[in-house]
């Protein structure tokens, strides 16, 4: 099985194992699914690289230990320091938002993976157009090309997109 397909399987079983656990850590609930998405992209990065255990059964003890130090420096990072209380489960009763939010953050992984396949220049513009909100004239501009090669590589950029996040189902 590959690497993301058994992150992709990670999510699906281990998401609300993964939200309790930065819960745990002081997160709130929206934190907790950045935090848990957040680790779920440092254990594919790994994986990518052979850095994890050669057995994926060990992985979610892995995953959890990760989304633990995520949780922990998101709390430094966002100055958001929390008391750890006991919660009881709280995902799926009192937050009924965090499985959305996750399914959420899962679409936001495969798009960004689709992403990073792009060529640089498509990369380029679909980051400046889309995620920036700049004008096509700025885009050409900065690029060096003309606004209508920007058009042109945009409507291939999002075609490779739609293919790449409709292999992925």
């Amino acid at each position: 099985m590959a690497p993301l397909d058994i992150v992709a399987e990670l999510a699906r079983t281990e998401r609300a194992a993964l939200v309790r656990i930065a819960r745990h850590e002081g997160a709130g609930a929206e934190d907790a699914v950045d935090c848990a998405q957040e680790a779920l992209c440092v254990l594919l990065r790994l994986s990518q690289r052979g850095e994890l255990p050669s057995d994926p059964a060990a992985w979610p003890a892995y995953l959890g230990g990760i989304v633990r130090n995520t949780a922990k420096n998101w709390r430094r990072r966002h100055h958001r320091a929390r008391p750890h209380d006991a919660l009881e489960d709280e995902v799926g009763t009192g937050d009924a938002a965090a499985p959305d939010l996750f399914a959420s953050a899962e679409e936001h992984v495969r798009l960004r993976a689709c992403v990073d396949r792009l060529c640089d220049t498509q990369r380029s513009v679909v980051t400046m157009r889309m995620l920036d909100e700049r004008p096509g004239e700025d885009v050409a501009s900065e690029l060096g090309i003309s606004r209508n090669h920007v058009d042109v590589l945009l409507h291939r950029a999002k075609k490779a997109l739609r293919a790449c996040l409709l292999e992925g189902e």
